[in-house]
């Protein structure tokens, strides 16, 4: 199939499947020239986007997508090593929702602060010293 073809059965873009293809996450199983150095991609091109856009669902960089694919290729890793692997991007993110959860909680408190400023200015000025002798220690 071409190259438009594939973005509109996959929701995505021409630039992104060749940026996918120059960085090697496409290879010649996926895409082939043609004489015309048209690009031909097969029905596995299809099955290897749906596995990249999965792992990058689950907040994988680059270069991990690149180390998945290649074990995954190789059938480097036994199912264990892959369990490892899954608990670790779990704690990853676990560790992100947290930090997310506190950006969140300061935003929410900075937004009382300014609505309150507004409505009652003594009383965000007694929260705003709270939240300053709260943060103190």
């Amino acid at each position: 199939m071409r190259i438009q073809e594939l973005a509109d059965k996959m929701g995505l873009t021409i630039h992104t499947i060749r940026f996918y293809e120059k960085e090697g996450l496409l290879d010649d199983r996926h895409v082939r020239r043609e004489s015309n150095n048209y690009r031909n991609y097969s029905e596995e091109a299809v099955g290897r986007l749906k596995l990249i856009k999965k792992f990058q669902s689950i907040g994988c960089s680059l270069a991990e997508l690149k180390e998945v694919l290649q074990d995954h290729d190789a059938n480097a890793h036994t199912n264990l090593q892959i369990i490892d692997w899954i608990r670790g991007k779990k704690k990853e993110i676990e560790s992100k929702k947290k930090e997310y959860d506190q950006m969140l909680d300061t935003l929410n408190k900075m937004l009382e602060y300014r609505t309150l400023l507004m409505d009652d200015p003594q009383k965000a000025q007694e929260m705003l010293h709270t939240w300053h002798a709260g943060s103190s220690g």
